[in-house]
């Protein structure tokens, strides 16, 4: 996944790997940082990356869809069938591989106990974090 993307999704490690000091060149039109549920300093990192990766165009296009999906909320539980819709900040991230995202307690064990978590975990410890 691209930088950009996973620091405005607040994947493990992305923020403070994409972090710009100074995001020379970033290219913001009036009216692109409002509206988004990422703290500025953030959000001018991950409009840097954007532009870097796609353009400035694409780029643009692209946050505005994320901040759509943002306020829409989406679907970010791992558990295959879910259909929760939320905001990402509502679902529980994994304690031990901090990438894995569930809506509950009953999603997070249904997906352990199938495998699809605890092959790509790597830790066979407890497995709830409520």
């Amino acid at each position: 996944m691209r930088l950009g993307v996973s620091m405005y999704l607040d994947l493990p490690y992305a923020r403070e790997l994409g972090h710009v000091v100074e995001a020379a060149g970033v290219v913001t039109p009036a009216g692109v940082m409002e509206g988004h549920d990422v703290p500025a300093c953030v959000l001018t990192s991950v409009i840097y990356w954007l532009q870097k990766e796609k353009g400035a165009d694409h780029s643009l296009a692209m946050l505005d869809g994320l901040r759509k999906k943002s306020l829409e909320g989406g679907e970010y539980c791992c558990n295959e069938g879910c259909e929760v819709v939320g905001h990402v900040k509502d679902f529980k991230v994994c304690p031990q591989c901090k990438t894995a995202r569930y809506c509950g307690a009953a999603c997070q064990k249904e997906h352990w106990n199938a495998g699809g978590h605890k092959d790509a975990c790597g830790t066979f410890g407890a497995f709830s974090f409520w």
